[in-house]
């Protein structure tokens, strides 16, 4: 009998991998994914604990879904198994049990592989067994995840590398996900060919370190990221390539190869640094200074000069003096930076950086990140600007809001929205010629020529 199961997913790409992967667990036990918890058999919140207040979005969720869950199972037969999944229910399990008595099941990002045990565990409960598992075996999910991957679309995530040991003192993700593990490369490779065969042109390569990548290798040994790119690189039918998130100091000359060598890696970097500040740099525990940011920046760009970054900043870290802010703002303006997450502190709960005396302002706070944000925006409109006349290949992935409109994805990220192509288009490579250029996304027209690759386009970097 088929099941109705409702994911929502908050946050990270990892956590939109890891929901794909929950729905691919539960599918032999008849589950098939809808998009409205109303009526659901099952209702998952696979949660993220990065942001500030992430709990009590959950409980926000919660509260909403209880009154679908109270319709369901008012004649008494119908039951609705409600779980909390993810970064929430690792590092606050036992809170969300107390607070919030109709959730049936809490399990960490770990542990979803054992979805059919606790599922007959939850059915066979009568409002007593809830069920909470919040384990970091890492690799034994991988190993126990099936075999068969579900249809994500043209562009598809696959996680190769999880959890982190770089313990920034601003970061849960050590306490929610653990130490880092990567997966055996040839499971990378198998899991990228089934991918292909069910679709996708385009794979991001996901882990919360994932240049930290070390899989074992099939004749012993071990893969680095650079190597796994080139095994992924000749898939046939797999087009495009990409990482994310990286971290400065595991950028090795490999890596930096593979964006020299190989075509199909796409010249888009997400390459966090945080901040530009030496000294925040060094509270922050990253490991890294501003010069050897731009000492791999500038390695990158020489093996790929059309490579464009973006990154990630906090602004207000305990202690940032002005100082300290106006070094991150020189910093965007030397190295330019195509997109963009920038935040205020939040101090989350258990981490070194909560306990920091010299917490800036929350008025202060926001004066710098609206500085910043501005700064950022002016850069990727002028990058948008620059791409007017160029021609791209664009990845048709989706319908646009207008009628007859398709939306592609360039190589730099960039929505491509294009009028007057047949719907069969959709999960084709076309070569358009950029026609118009907003804030966050490019119009573009078709270009009576075939696809190229890379190598043959003009730097608009």
């Amino acid at each position: 009998m088929t099941k109705k199961l409702f994911v929502k997913t908050y946050g990270c790409q990892m956590n939109v991998y890891d929901s794909q992967r929950m729905q691919d667990v539960l599918a032999p036990l008849g589950y098939q994914p809808v998009d409205d918890a109303a009526g659901a058999d099952m209702v998952i919140l696979n949660t993220c604990h990065i942001r500030e207040k992430a709990s009590e979005k959950v409980f926000s969720d919660l509260g909403r879904i209880r009154k679908h869950k109270k319709a369901k199972e008012a004649n008494g037969t119908d039951k609705m198994i409600v779980a909390v999944a993810g970064c929430v229910a690792q590092a606050e399990g036992a809170e969300l049990m107390r607070r919030e008595p109709m959730v049936d099941m809490v399990f960490g990002p770990q542990t979803y592989h054992r979805l059919p045990e606790m599922v007959a565990r939850a059915n066979r409960a009568i409002g007593r067994d809830r069920i909470i598992d919040t384990d970091f075996p890492a690799e034994e999910k991988f190993d126990h995840l099936p075999q068969q991957v579900s249809r994500q679309g043209y562009s598809a995530f696959l996680a190769i590398q999880e959890g982190c040991d770089k313990f920034c003192t601003f970061c849960v993700v050590p306490y929610t996900r653990g130490a880092e593990y990567s997966r055996p490369g040839m499971d990378v490779v198998n899991e990228a060919r089934q991918l292909v065969g069910k679709g996708a042109r385009e794979i991001t390569l996901l882990g919360q370190n994932v240049n930290a990548y070390h899989g074992e290798a099939p004749n012993g040994g071990e893969w680095t990221l650079g190597r796994v790119l080139r095994e992924l690189s000749e898939i046939d039918g797999l087009d495009r390539i990409r990482y994310t998130t990286s971290h400065p100091r595991d950028v090795d000359d490999d890596l930096i190869a593979a964006h020299r060598d190989l075509p199909k890696l796409m010249p888009f970097l997400h390459l966090p640094i945080q901040a530009g500040s030496d000294r925040v740099l060094q509270a922050m525990n990253r490991k890294h200074d501003g010069a050897s940011y731009r000492e791999i920046v500038a390695k990158l760009k020489d093996a790929c000069p059309d490579l464009a970054l973006s990154s990630d900043f906090i602004v207000g870290f305990p202690g940032e003096s002005d100082k300290d802010f106006e070094d991150t703002m020189q910093m965007v303006r030397d190295i330019t930076f195509i997109q963009a997450f920038s935040f205020k502190y939040s101090p989350r709960p258990g981490t070194p950086a909560s306990a920091m005396e010299l917490q800036v302002p929350e008025p202060v706070k926001t004066e710098r990140i609206m500085r910043l944000q501005a700064l950022l925006a002016e850069q990727q409109l002028e990058f948008n600007r620059n791409c007017l006349g160029r021609e791209m290949d664009v990845l048709l992935e989706r319908y646009g809001k207008l009628e007859g409109q398709l939306v592609g994805k360039s190589p730099y990220m960039q929505p491509v929205h294009v009028s007057g192509l047949p719907e069969s288009s959709l999960g084709q490579i076309v070569r358009l010629k950029i026609t118009e250029a907003l804030p966050n996304s490019l119009g573009g027209e078709l270009v009576d020529a075939p696809v190229q690759n890379r190598d043959s386009e003009r730097k608009i970097a």
